[in-house]
């Protein structure tokens, strides 16, 4: 007879404890998405900011045509790619051609002492602490994500519901060495 309220009490342990590991993996892929997209709107800034940084420099450096349009190339690239390990990919690439730009910059003394060439340099230094901050944040939650997708006993309700595995945006070694130096 107490066989069975027993077994009726496990049953419902082990479903109120599938319920809330469900839940807690529903909040963390939501944070995750949601971390990505504020990555994705600072990195919009960043592109918008760039391009008028490249109009500032066409105004001064009229010969470094090639550097500016390997600038608005590689933001081509980086806006347009979707997944955190493309990104991350195309991101390396225009930091280093980023960095280009601002190296041409120091060839041209009219451009550097510009107020709008250096107040969009320090908007640019203000984007990139914070691209850098949410991108720790982002990992964060994702390296939380798939603890919890991987780990005993929640990886049976993450496998059984469909929870996958959540890519990392790690920012590759060039493209840390080669951050736009911004100087005054």
């Amino acid at each position: 007879m107490w066989i069975f309220p027993a077994v009726l009490l496990l049953v419902a342990a082990a479903v109120a404890a599938a319920i809330v590991l469900y839940n807690r993996l529903v909040r963390l892929r939501n944070t995750v998405s949601s971390s990505w997209s504020d990555i994705g709107v600072l990195l919009k800034k960043r592109y918008d900011l760039v391009d008028n940084l490249v109009e500032t420099v066409k105004g001064y450096a009229v010969h470094e045509k090639s550097t500016l349009a390997g600038v608005t190339e590689a933001r081509s690239r980086a806006a347009s790619a979707a997944s955190p390990g493309e990104k991350s990919r195309a991101e390396g690439a225009f930091g280093q051609v980023l960095g280009n730009l601002f190296a041409v910059a120091e060839s041209y003394p009219d451009l550097k002492a510009s107020a709008n060439f250096l107040g969009l340099q320090q908007q640019l230094r203000d984007l990139e602490d914070q691209i850098e901050h949410s991108r720790r944040y982002y990992n964060a939650v994702v390296r939380d994500y798939n603890t919890l997708t991987e780990a005993f006993p929640s990886n049976l309700v993450a496998g059984a519901f469909g929870f996958s595995r959540a890519e990392f945006f790690e920012a590759p070694a060039p493209a840390e060495s080669a951050r736009p130096k911004v100087s005054f």
